[in-house]
């Protein structure tokens, strides 16, 4: 769930510039990147675990949830042009802490209010990170890497978020004491990060010092025509990202009848790696079918969720989370990039700030909304009622899209 690049990042500085021959300060910075990242979805497949421990219920995994989304949002809002005026190393750092900070509240967990501290400073650190390390990526890729930078830098965000679940849920299933020892191992990560951004170039010359003042985010009337479809695609296909990395867990323990870490890990692994063969295949593809095609992918995806909940089957499952990560991860790409297009250079942060406010948003309402049906409705149903509305949401998006495509360029 890549965050937006200041316009400066994204259209004055090239790839290479300050890159080495080697590229080693080139792979420090993806490797820190794809650390963080890989931080904010460790606990996924233990939450199941906490809920024995502390007696809480499925909705409250939501709401530990959502709290993520809301560190990331205030971040983005607030911080994200700092590394313009600081310089990226500082805000890499202070992203890196943060994590570490989150890391810690977990590993000497002792109830609900440090498991919400841990979360909120996981988000806190996404936010700051993601923009900064994206420019951090691009602005040191050796001239030979120049053409892929920006690929790299998407697949260590994703390839993080995506490891997160999958690593804990390994060491959640084989070792003895699984709600600390994934934590430990997240920091020693951590620490060799902070080794590595110390290690690496400032590549912002011009720095003042002065951080920007929050403004607030507009979207010009020129830009709003891509601007309605790529939200509510980018919307649905969130909100499907935000429910499995919540409750997909609870989903197979209680639906489905498998309760090992290992498995529910798995599972949405592959839903992110799903999502980042579909930004790939986006390439091919092309903004103006990848969008509308995505929401149908989206909504093959959400079918076979749905189909899953009502047999309680593990493959369907598994086959849910690669079909709609692979639609979201179309769409979401194809819709970042008809918005890029649209959007005038001077304001193109602004505007792509406000696109992935309304992503965060789909990331943690919906999934509190899941939770609240839990309660009366119970897991089954409430899902088949989620699966029903993003299917209907990315049906309706893929119908105006055809009725009238976007222009991905000005």
């Amino acid at each position: 769930m890549s965050n937006p690049v200041s316009a400066r990042q994204a259209d004055d500085i090239a790839p290479g510039r300050y890159g080495t021959g080697r590229g080693l300060p080139f792979v420090l910075a993806a490797y820190a990147f794809t650390v963080v990242m890989c931080g904010t979805t460790l606990p996924t497949p233990l939450y199941a675990l906490y809920q024995q421990k502390l007696g809480f219920s499925s909705f409250m995994v939501t709401v530990i949830f959502a709290v993520y989304a809301v560190g990331v949002i205030v971040a983005l809002l607030l911080l994200g042009q700092l590394s313009d005026s600081v310089g990226r190393r500082p805000v890499l750092l202070a992203g890196l802490v943060l994590s570490a900070m989150s890391a810690g509240c977990f590993l000497f967990e002792r109830g609900l209010p440090e498991l919400f501290a841990g979360r909120v400073l996981s988000g806190l650190s996404a936010g700051l990170f993601t923009g900064t390390a994206t420019a951090a990526v691009v602005e040191l890729a050796p001239r030979r890497w120049a053409t892929s930078a920006t690929l790299v830098a998407t697949a260590a965000n994703m390839g993080g978020l995506g490891s997160g679940p999958l690593l804990a849920g390994l060491i959640a299933q084989y070792a003895p004491d699984p709600l600390r020892q994934v934590f430990f191992l997240d920091l020693v990560l951590v620490a060799v990060a902070v080794v590595g951004v110390l290690l690496i170039p400032e590549t912002v010359r011009d720095r003042h010092g002065r951080p920007r003042g929050p403004r607030r985010l507009r979207v010009p009337p020129s830009v709003r025509p891509s601007f309605v479809p790529a939200a509510m695609a980018g919307f649905a296909g969130f909100a499907t990202l935000g429910l499995f990395t919540s409750v997909a867990p609870s989903f197979l323990k209680e639906v489905v009848g498998v309760g090992d870490p290992a498995v529910s890990g798995t599972v949405v692994f592959l839903a992110f790696a799903a999502s980042m063969a579909g930004q790939l295949l986006m390439g091919r593809v092309g903004v103006h079918r990848a969008l509308p095609w995505g929401c149908v992918v989206l909504v093959a995806g959400m079918a076979l969720v749905a189909s899953a909940l009502l047999s309680a089957s593990l493959p369907l499952l598994v086959a849910g989370a690669l079909t709609a990560g692979a639609g979201q991860g179309l769409s979401f790409r194809a819709g970042v990039t008809a918005v890029g297009g649209r959007s005038p250079v001077e304001r193109r942060a602004e505007i792509t700030s406000a696109l992935f406010v309304v992503f965060y948003v789909a990331i943690s309402i919906p999934v509190v909304g899941v939770g609240i049906m839990a309660v009366t409705l119970g897991l089954r149903q409430s899902g088949l009622i989620f699966s029903g509305c993003v299917a209907l949401l990315a049906v309706t998006t893929a119908a105006l899209l055809w009725l009238r495509p976007v222009e991905p360029n000005v």
